[in-house]
């Protein structure tokens, strides 16, 4: 995929890429030249484990992974769920 750096230095990752890597606004990117070439490789912070907790109020289980947690896909969910009783 081509891309182009603009003026202030600044280079917009493509989408198709950012999908397949699971890139978000805000996440890091550490930067390093191998020869002729720049590589990119996204930071890994540790994922937050999400959890099954009771709801104060109704007292049903509720999934939580924070307020800050990345959005699950419904694989992740299932497997989640695959282990509540």
């Amino acid at each position: 995929m081509k891309t182009t750096v603009s003026t202030k230095g600044q280079v917009v990752v493509p989408s198709g890429i950012r999908r397949k890597l699971r890139l978000q606004p805000g996440d890091s990117l550490e930067a390093r030249i191998e020869g002729q070439e720049i590589v990119l490789t996204p930071r890994k912070v540790r994922p937050r484990k999400a959890r099954i907790i009771r709801d104060p109020i109704t007292g049903l289980p509720v999934l939580t992974a924070g307020a800050k947690a990345p959005k699950l896909t419904s694989a992740e969910v299932h497997e989640i769920l695959t282990d509540f009783p």
